[in-house]
């Protein structure tokens, strides 16, 4: 029995399982604790793809930035490239692992342009040697409602927008990636209206936090986890950040974004994980970090902007952020 929860923009009906893993995430749990499975086994099941994971292991040296570390426990490298969000490679958290072997990765290029001086197309190569590359570990908050601690390589996003010098008119940056279904056999759901797009304000984009990220624990980004290059906003939610770019381009009004545009009641546009305002399906309260939190096990208190607000909560001063969740 499929249980519909929620709308198309034509007004047709979509069953849950199709706009958010959620549903599919318990329902996995479930069914192997039928199995008979112990809680222990449970904490495992995301590597479940693992061994078949087109995991690209080219190294990547960076330095340890100190300054960018949570004393969280890492999440294992298995589960951090078997257990994704990729709607392009598919809706099902094992579907980017077993379809994204089909991402060319190179040749690549991101184009920087909109409101800016100094307009440029960057291959993948000239990326790497834009400045120094940095490993930080960062929580990752998902709004389904887990969590992973991740190790990333790449440096602040900051480094390529002071490159593009943008005009007093560049009020946001918009983050657009790649769609091509000869490559993404996701692209066919029409779950959203492709390409994927992402958008930050321009003082969230210049803050040090926010990351243009070439790879993870000490290696070239994983396919399945947005490669060749990708943008990671730690105090937002996952969806923020957007994997495989090829644009990135400085507007001056707020751009549409792949999920609020779908659902604006569900998904806000600033995102911040805010364990006071509630997805309207679920509580934001609490989360399962992966690799850790068993089916039996406790979920975890969900920190407000994900425990970054030392860093960022000075930006969104006099905003009420349950109208602007």
């Amino acid at each position: 029995m499929l249980i519909k929860t929620s709308t198309r923009r034509d007004g047709s009906d979509i069953a849950a399982s199709e706009i958010t893993p959620q549903p599919t995430f318990e329902r996995r749990r479930q069914l192997l604790l039928a199995a008979g499975m112990s809680a222990a086994g449970l904490a495992l099941a995301p590597r479940a793809h693992a061994a078949n994971a087109p995991v690209d292991d080219a190294k990547l040296a960076a330095q340890p930035n100190p300054k960018f570390q949570v004393p969280d426990k890492r999440t294992s490298l298995q589960d951090i490239t078997s257990y994704n969000n990729y709607y392009e490679f598919g809706t099902d958290k094992g579907d980017p692992v077993k379809n994204a072997h089909t991402l060319q990765t190179r040749p690549w290029t991101v184009s920087v342009e909109g409101e800016i001086h100094n307009p440029k197309t960057y291959g993948i190569d000239d990326i790497l040697k834009l400045a120094p590359l940095e490993e930080r570990t960062y929580r990752l908050r998902c709004v389904e409602g887990w969590s992973m601690v991740i190790p990333w390589i790449g440096f602040s996003l900051s480094e390529i927008i002071k490159r593009a010098q943008p005009t007093g008119n560049a009020k946001y940056v918009q983050f657009v990636t790649l769609a091509d279904p000869k490559q993404m056999p996701g692209l066919s759901s029409h779950i959203l209206d492709w390409p994927y797009s992402e958008g930050l304000r321009m003082d969230e984009a210049m803050n040090p936090l926010t990351l243009l990220t070439v790879g993870l624990y000490g290696q070239v980004l994983p396919k399945q986890d947005g490669a060749p290059v990708r943008v990671i906003v730690p105090w937002k939610y996952g969806f923020k950040s957007a994997k495989s770019l090829v644009t990135i381009r400085f507007v001056d009004k707020q751009p549409p974004t792949s999920w609020n545009t779908y659902a604006p009641n569900e998904y806000g546009f600033y995102s911040n994980v805010n364990p006071e305002v509630d997805h309207p399906r679920w509580s934001q309260a609490t989360e399962r970090r992966i690799g850790e939190d068993g089916f039996f096990t406790q979920k975890r208190k969900t920190l407000m902007f994900n425990g970054y607000g030392e860093q960022v909560a000075s930006m969104y001063q006099g905003m009420d952020l349950r109208k602007f969740y």
